[in-house]
């Protein structure tokens, strides 16, 4: 039943028989190892989109069993908010990026969120009839694997809800004798990892284990993160990035000595970090390097033609005077106003981006140097492009407007598409190296419950 996303019939039957809430089948498998390896049945392990989390949270469900809802009709009232949310949510349209799309249908994530309310319901009644054995034994041999696995995956209600129960399982162990912080870093599982952050007297004690072969947390924090994981993040400089993240966080727990403590290999943190990461800074080094060089190119193209603009005034010079003709008309103002910014803006860009290819690419630059470099430059090739446009659509109307105002028209939609380009291509990654550089971040107190 759990497999196939039936978690509320699970519930009727555990229910009603408790005792399969404890068998297990040839493969080793239990009801709970069952439920923790299903992700998708819990908030951690769902993919949503903004507007997905946001109607989301506002969606209200209320948990029925089936045995009550025989017919599985709505579980709320047809005639509350609601369903009219949900017309509403129907029929709006929204601009993300560089398409349009709808806002999510209600229906669809009341259900969902009604299968994470049973799912969770699931898991606590499960622990609840393997405590009820009083046998510790039978019980680790119930709730190790789940917790491990759950730890694995990220689904850090399942980690929660177990340790609740039985308050050792926190520290059960695979075969590589990792507890479950352990796999929650190896596997990047921030959202389990975030856990200790609601943790008391017992947050360093969690940090102080080592498995068969000396590494201390630390040290797994260093190894290089799965593939999967990396590839959630969007250019190797920002896996980089991500890496150092991690490891910075988890330093913040450790022991000090245990920074400096070697491994079974002799090795420590640092070391073992600068050796699985040898081949993504190099990643990270050509990545950054040929994105610095492909916008050098266009900022230098743009610094060169808003100079020559800029000493070959519309209109020419009076003879007389020597100061321009149009100098005294607002769109010459204008022109003259977006092409000094656009000649400053990508002359910044320009150093900043020969700075990237300049530096020195070690470790520690792609936690903070290059990112906010690689920003910078992006952000004044963005100005740059928009206020070359806006002057030469000031000079196009200094030379035709006046006699001929419909060029305007196509003049203006023309100079939008530059500028929607840029937008479209090149600033998903800005807004990208932004989020992870100064945004939130993946770590931090998941909520004020406290934990173990």
């Amino acid at each position: 039943m759990i497999p196939l996303n039936f978690a509320d019939v699970a519930l009727d039957l555990v229910q009603h028989y408790p005792s399969m809430g404890t068998m297990k089948l040839k493969n080793g498998d239990s009801g709970l190892k069952a439920i923790a390896r299903k992700a998708s049945a819990f908030p951690s392990g769902s993919c949503l989109s903004f507007w997905e989390r946001l109607i989301y949270s506002f969606v209200h469900v209320k948990v029925e069993n089936r045995s009550q809802d025989p017919h599985g009709g709505d579980i709320e009232n047809p005639a509350d908010s609601s369903q009219v949310f949900e017309q509403i949510c129907g029929l709006i349209c929204l601009f993300e990026g560089n398409q349009f799309i709808y806002v999510p249908k209600l229906k669809p994530l009341r259900e969902q969120k009604l299968m994470h309310h049973q799912a969770l319901d699931l898991v606590k009644s499960l622990c609840e009839i393997i405590k009820s054995l009083n046998d510790a034994t039978a019980c680790t041999s119930l709730y190790e694997e789940p917790i491990l696995v759950a730890a694995k995956l990220g689904i850090h209600e399942v980690v929660e809800t177990i340790v609740d129960t039985f308050p050792d399982a926190l520290y059960s162990r695979d075969e590589d004798n990792h507890y479950t912080f352990e796999v929650a870093v190896i596997n990047r599982c921030e959202n389990v990892f975030n856990l200790i952050y609601q943790m008391t007297e017992y947050k360093q004690y969690a940090t102080l284990l080592t498995d068969d072969s000396g590494n201390n947390i630390l040290h797994l924090a260093g190894r290089l993160a799965p593939i999967h994981k990396l590839n959630l993040v969007s250019g190797a400089a920002l896996q980089m990035q991500r890496e150092l993240q991690w490891f910075k966080e988890v330093e913040k727990f450790v022991n000090p000595t245990y920074k400096e403590k070697q491994n079974s290999s002799k090795q420590t943190p640092a070391v073992v970090f600068t050796e699985a990461h040898r081949n993504l800074v190099y990643e990270g080094q050509k990545w950054m390097k040929d994105t610095a060089g492909s916008c050098m190119i266009a900022a230098a193209l743009i610094a060169t033609v808003v100079f020559a603009a800029a000493i070959t005034v519309p209109g020419g010079n009076n003879n007389e005077s020597g100061l321009p003709i149009f100098s005294k008309d607002h769109a010459f103002i204008i022109f003259a106003i977006s092409d000094a910014i656009s000649l400053f803006t990508s002359t910044t860009s320009v150093l900043m981006l020969l700075s990237i290819l300049t530096s020195r690419y070690a470790e520690e630059d792609f936690y903070h140097v290059l990112p906010r470099r690689l920003i910078v430059g992006l952000v004044t090739l963005f100005l740059s492009i928009t206020t070359m446009v806006i002057a030469f659509s000031a000079v196009l109307y200094l030379v035709f407007g006046q006699k001929k105002a419909w060029i305007l028209i196509p003049m203006a939609a023309l100079a939008c598409l530059p500028v929607t380009s840029f937008v479209s291509l090149q600033f998903p990654l800005l807004v990208d190296v932004i989020s992870s550089t100064y945004g939130p971040g993946i770590f931090g107190k998941q909520s004020e419950r406290p934990f173990y």
